[in-house]
């Protein structure tokens, strides 16, 4: 019984160590989230003077209109997918996974990869994914990330491999369930922005046509930037759901352990008790008898 004892007690010490683990993963994934979120104001911002940028550039052009779209042909069309690096996140990859299988498919689109965890999910739906990078670990990294993928977004428009390609993410939300969104990113739609109202044109050194499709590619990487940047969030959210799920699991192992060891403690007690009452009635009917001999 004491061996069972000394068991239990092992197992409680393993279980207390783990309630520790489990408490610094979420205090750490709450801080990436937190930090991510603080992030989000600067990139929108950011995207905010390129777009201001745009409008004054629509003044310069010499017929006054927008370039046109490209063609957005459904079988060269390009899906850039943001899931989870690392684990912990419950069932966050399969959600976004799930969503980017249910779009169109349609002359078999593209699938970029963000996350090594999300490729072995995409494989298993039947998902072809050409390219596939590591997700961010930190929001230090997110710049080079998604420059990273807007050069290889544009590499596949000038070989013609894609002329659509929209990006797949989740946001972070306060309720248990994962909302995944999607935005287009190319062809870039320059109506949405309008032209500047200014009436003197700004001074250039590129030609308008130039100057705007170079405004495009940073604006795309300004939205690649906030997708990225939303995903983390939204990732480190879901592994603080995992940790609170989890923290309550330890404590109701915790919870039964220590009953345990309470149970088998007093029975060791008890048996003690037995034990020490046994010795005492023999010793006590020895003296009886050696008395009754005299």
């Amino acid at each position: 019984m004491s061996n069972r004892l000394s068991d239990v007690e092992a197992r409680i010490s393993t279980v207390h160590e783990l309630e520790s683990v489990v408490s610094a993963m979420r205090g750490i994934a709450a801080a990436r989230s937190r930090e991510a979120r603080s992030r989000l104001d600067g990139i929108r911002v950011c995207a905010g003077i390129i777009g201001a940028a745009i409008g004054d550039a629509l003044i310069l052009d010499e017929c006054n209109t927008q370039p046109a779209a490209a063609d957005a042909d459904a079988s060269k069309h390009v899906i850039v997918v943001l899931c989870a690096e690392q684990g912990f996140v419950g069932t966050f990859n399969e959600h976004i996974i799930e969503a980017a299988a249910q779009l169109p498919r349609a002359g078999a689109p593209g699938y970029f990869m963000i996350g090594e965890r999300g490729v072995v999910i995409a494989q298993e739906h039947g998902l072809d994914v050409s390219w596939s990078a590591p997700m961010v670990a930190h929001t230090d990294e997110v710049a080079a990330l998604a420059d990273r993928i807007t050069g290889v977004l544009y590499e596949q428009l000038e070989a013609g491999r894609a002329t659509h390609i929209t990006v797949l993410h989740a946001v972070p939300q306060f309720s248990t369930a994962i909302e995944v969104v999607q935005k287009c990113l190319l062809p870039f739609d320059f109506a949405r922005f309008s032209a500047s109202a200014r009436h003197l044109a700004p001074l250039v050194t590129l030609p308008p046509r130039r100057l705007l499709a170079r405004l495009a590619e940073e604006y795309v990487f300004a939205q690649l930037c906030e997708a990225i940047m939303l995903s983390f969030a939204a990732e480190n959210e879901a592994r603080m759901r995992a940790m609170i799920a989890a923290r309550v699991n330890v404590h109701d192992k915790l919870d039964g352990l220590i009953g345990d060891s309470r149970r088998l403690r007093q029975d060791e007690i008890t048996a003690e008790i037995v034990e020490l009452s046994s010795g005492s009635l023999a010793s006590g009917d020895i003296s009886q008898m050696q008395r009754s001999r005299r």
